[in-house]
């Protein structure tokens, strides 16, 4: 918050890690860079870090995988429509600026307008490259294609230009005798950029990626500027947050757990999670019933189904055991410092964590985080106490509106388990195909459906969702907001509803899903939502959900040509 002193450093504060990547001289020293990089944050040519492994999910392994680009998506970089290449021409635009605000000292290089823009040119030319090798989103969906296991001496055979064991002493990495590296063409065109790259280009590239992920704790013109790109033009807001809102974000995503200590003595008592673990219970009920009452499954499939449904754990709330950040250090006055050792800190561990067992406790998301999210790997469903608020959930509310907005986020998670990404992994968190032929073409015939409907909608403008890219969100959306409905029509908070504000139970509950999802979004934004996130726009969410439930059309008694019946209506589970 002290925007005084971070102004007084201006770019100064960016000098010890510049004069790092200001004494590159040779492509063979990039890997001891790269490495102190990424353990502050920036994401420079590719990803590193920790995951259970696809095949053996009780063992944690190290796993690399693409990245080192600014845009959203590797699609940006190639799309040929008006607004997306007047949208590259922005971004070089805005490389630019930045590294001008970069500016003065021998550490920081040129500055003049010519040479910041030859420079963003330079930016724009490496991260083209490194796109061109990437999957796109919807590729990245099959986690078959993202598990190709590897030993050092196997990597190192298809990079040969970087130093592996430079870059796993850099990060603090315990030896590795196996790492998953999730796409092998990426790092080979990585490889081979990185060797034919003139060493200047390198330099200027990773100075772009620095100032880039330190925007936001810098001064104010990296903050101003920032938010002109990916603020305003990306997503259409008109102005930046409170920088108190921000700051909130910032501790949440550096010290979530110590925060979430506080949001949850404030906000989530042990009444609510009881009351929460009792509606997911029942959730899990109503689920099973649907399966053994699918048509299209055979028992040998439905019996593997059942086994991984009952093998799904509930974390609700919080962490059983808190995160100590007693290794983390917090100066005052030092914000960038702050953030960068919070990124240290995060980093080892996640480093220290390779090699072991998978700790299946530890959580992805902090407590106040309103969201929530099913591991495949770990087979369970994950509830922050974020999300259990108003509107998705109020203790001793109406029981048809804590179902029909949060048993519906229930439901929706449980179903990931059973979306054609999650179906893909055991009850053990495996990647391992436990579906009959005959089931598995089932499941895409009605997944098809889905599919289809999702991309007849349009997002905003030209562009149309995509329906491959939403299926899994679009059938746990279904399948988990028809559960939620069985599970609240079958509990005893059912049997005597009446009606309330003039609505019955089943319309309430309706209702209730609806609200949830209210939310107004500029145009700029739901562009670059469709392109690029898994999840259908709110309204769609809802109507393409109701649409397919003859339950909808029931409550409120719909006339079958009424724009929320669908002729032809989808439904996987």
């Amino acid at each position: 918050m002290d925007e005084a002193r971070i102004n007084a450093r201006g770019a100064a504060a960016l000098d010890p890690a510049l004069a790092k990547i200001a004494a590159l001289s040779s492509v063979r020293q990039l890997a001891p860079l790269v490495a102190e990089l990424h353990t502050i944050g920036v994401n420079a040519f590719f990803s590193f870090g920790a995951e259970a492994d696809f095949k053996d999910a009780s063992v944690v392994r190290a796993i690399a995988d693409q990245g080192g680009i600014g845009l959203p998506d590797r699609d940006y970089y190639f799309r040929d429509d008006p607004k997306s290449v007047e949208l590259r021409k922005q971004y070089v635009e805005h490389v630019g600026r930045m590294l001008a605000l970069v500016g003065g000292s021998a550490a920081r290089a040129k500055t003049d307008s010519a040479a910041a823009t030859s420079d963003a040119e330079t930016v724009m030319k490496i991260e083209t490259a490194l796109a061109k090798a990437s999957l796109d989103v919807v590729a990245r969906r099959d986690p078959s294609a993202l598990y190709h296991r590897m030993g050092p001496t196997e990597l190192q055979t298809l990079t040969p230009s970087f130093v592996w064991s430079e870059y796993f002493k850099g990060v603090g990495s315990p030896a590795i005798d196996a790492l998953n590296v999730t796409v092998p063409e990426f790092f080979k065109a990585f490889d081979q950029l990185a060797a034919s790259t003139p060493t200047a280009d390198l330099r200027t590239y990773l100075r772009w990626q620095l100032v880039h992920a330190s925007a936001a704790v810098l001064s104010a013109p990296f903050v101003d500027e920032n938010f002109r790109f990916y603020g305003l033009t990306l997503t259409g807001a008109k102005e930046l947050r409170p920088r108190w809102k921000r700051c909130v974000q910032y501790t949440d995503s550096d010290l979530g757990e110590a925060l979430g200590k506080a949001f949850v003595r404030e906000a989530f008592g042990p009444a609510a999670k009881e009351d929460t673990l009792k509606m997911v219970r029942e959730l899990e009920s109503s689920m099973e019933t649907d399966i053994k009452g699918l048509s299209w499954m055979t028992d040998a499939t439905r019996q593997q189904a059942i086994v991984k449904l009952h093998a799904v754990a509930n974390k609700i709330g919080y962490p059983d055991k808190w995160r100590d950040y007693s290794a983390l250090g917090i100066a005052r006055g030092d914000a960038l410092g702050n953030s960068q050792r919070a990124n240290q800190f995060e980093f080892h561990r996640q480093m220290n964590r390779i090699g072991k067992p998978l700790d299946k406790g530890e959580w992805e998301m902090t407590p106040p985080t309103v969201n929530a999210y099913y591991n495949p790997l770990q087979n369970n469903i994950n509830f922050p106490a974020g999300i259990l608020q108003p509107p998705f959930y109020k203790a001793g509310a109406d029981p048809a509106v804590n179902y029909g907005a949060g048993g519906s986020i229930i439901g929706h998670e449980l179903t990931h388990g059973f979306d054609d990404e999650g179906r893909q992994f055991d009850a053990q968190g495996n990647l391992k195909d436990w579906w009959t032929p005959e089931d598995a073409t089932a499941f895409d015939d009605r997944a098809k459906c889905i599919v289809d409907q999702y991309s007849s909608f349009t997002a905003v403008d030209e562009v149309k969702l995509n329906g491959k890219l939403t299926l899994g969100e679009n059938a746990a959306d279904n399948g988990g907001t028809r559960i939620a409905l069985m599970a609240y029509l079958a509990s005893p908070a059912a049997a005597g509803a009446k009606m309330l504000d003039g609505f019955t139970p089943e319309q309430r509950f309706f209702v209730s899903y609806g609200q949830s999802w209210c939310q107004n979004t500029r145009p700029e934004r739901e562009r670059l939502l469709a392109q690029t996130n898994p999840h259908a726009p709110p309204r769609y969410r809802v109507n393409g959900v109701v649409s397919n439930m003859p339950e909808f059309a029931q409550a409120f008694s719909c006339k079958a040509n009424a724009p929320m019946v669908r002729t032809t209506a989808c439904r996987v589970w």
